[in-house]
């Protein structure tokens, strides 16, 4: 079922037909997977949507008292590029408290326009062309083409639902090349929930050190973790001073709109940042930055509560699956159920779509986010425990329809 926003324009990059014609490098770049299965569910009602990566908590309101605050106070100009000094040094305490982790606020620390932009600024700062960056499969969406944007090469190593969707030692340095010029992680991980065990993340950071190989540690969901502890690898023994760790306000303390995030790196790799987002940013908004300082101020609580919610959450989605026969491997971070839908007969794509037009439960097709993905569905359980529980009750009906193998 092709849709308009997945398929290129004929003719957009052929220099033989006049009118405009965009950059060639836009042909290999494939519209958003999640973007059809949005556009069908906005033309229907009384759909319970389990696709939509985002908390259904609202900002607390402590936080958005501040930027309303900072609004009335005339805090309306721009901020440093680097962004605001008081954010920076609460950001550098905060990171030190959870991990022990030292940054300069003045050199070190960059505030950006959400992690997205973080993403985007560092591919475009670490990479020259044809340079190859290994990435997880499955993985978040945007991650492949923001290498390609850059002009680098993504290379995908599949990970396995056997595995718990963690990256293995063996297949990343089969992937690794005289081009390799970083790991890109994203864990917890969107879509699979997977959280890197230690021992497999010490094997993998000794790989970055002995092959000279950058890491960019994309930890937008690093409080959202149930029964295991969150490591970023810049604590490991020699990745400091080679990795960049992305962060951001959007999933922890649900500021999704908000659009602010952070970049912590060595002074010489952020500076290189620095150089992309005075251009193209200037710096995040700032209304933005005074919610995310007194986030970190006095948002503790309120993080609390809400990854407890999710955990309940996370409990009755994979006991739910598994319970009508979908095979879910459980998921340690993030707010993401993974499961496989093998049983049911049909691949994701078709499964996803025919459950959402029969039943009106919306899930993300595997396939979305990776070759590996194929085979699973994508679940958000950052939805309320009532809708979790009628969803799970509409897919079991549709599983014992006897229709889904048709």
């Amino acid at each position: 079922m092709p849709s308009p926003e997945t398929e290129p324009s004929a003719g957009a990059t052929d220099p033989d037909r006049p009118g405009p014609r965009l950059a060639r490098r836009l042909d290999a770049l494939s519209g958003s997977g999640i973007r059809r299965f949005f556009d069908i569910m906005a033309s229907m009602e009384d759909v319970i949507s389990l696709s939509i990566g985002e908390p259904d908590f609202v900002t607390p309101w402590p936080i958005r008292d501040a930027a309303i605050r900072s609004i009335e106070q005339g805090h309306t100009h721009y901020t440093s590029n680097y962004g605001l000094l008081e954010l920076r040094e609460q950001l550098a305490r905060h990171l030190d408290r959870l991990y022990g982790l030292s940054y300069e606020p003045a050199n070190e620390m960059l505030i950006t326009s959400g992690v997205s932009e973080a993403l985007d600024i560092t591919m475009r700062a670490i990479l020259d062309p044809g340079d190859e960056v290994i990435l997880p499969d499955p993985s978040y969406v945007a991650y492949g083409p923001a290498i390609s944007l850059a002009g680098g090469v993504p290379v995908p190593v599949r990970t396995t639902a056997a595995d718990g969707f963690a990256l293995s030692l063996a297949a990343v340095a089969d992937a690794v090349t005289e081009k390799t010029r970083a790991l890109l992680l994203g864990f917890p991980a969107n879509p699979t929930g997977a959280v890197m065990p230690p021992q497999a993340l010490a094997r993998i950071a000794q790989l970055a050190i002995d092959r000279d190989l950058l890491v960019v540690s994309d930890e937008i969901y690093d409080r959202l973790v149930y029964g295991v502890e969150h490591i970023p690898p810049a604590t490991l023994p020699g990745m400091r001073e080679r990795t960049i760790t992305l962060g951001g306000f959007s999933k922890d303390y649900a500021m999704t709109g908000w659009r602010v995030g952070y970049v912590a790196a060595p002074a010489p790799l952020l500076e290189g940042l620095m150089k992309i987002h005075q251009y193209v940013m200037m710096s995040a908004p700032t209304a933005a930055q005074y919610g995310a300082l007194e986030a970190l101020t006095s948002g503790e609580e309120h993080v609390v509560l809400m990854r407890e919610e999710y955990d309940r959450r996370r409990r009755l989605m994979v006991d739910g699956f598994n319970a009508v026969g979908l095979t879910c491997v459980e998921p340690r971070g993030a707010f993401y159920a993974f499961p496989s839908v093998a049983g049911s007969g049909l691949d994701d794509e078709t499964f996803a779509e025919r459950l959402l037009l029969e039943e009106r439960v919306a899930v993300v097709p595997g396939s979305a986010f990776g070759a590996a993905g194929a085979g699973h569905v994508r679940a958000c359980y950052a939805t309320a425990y009532p809708d979790i529980e009628r969803a799970l009750e509409r897919i079991g009906r549709f599983l014992r329809s006897g229709a889904t193998a048709k």
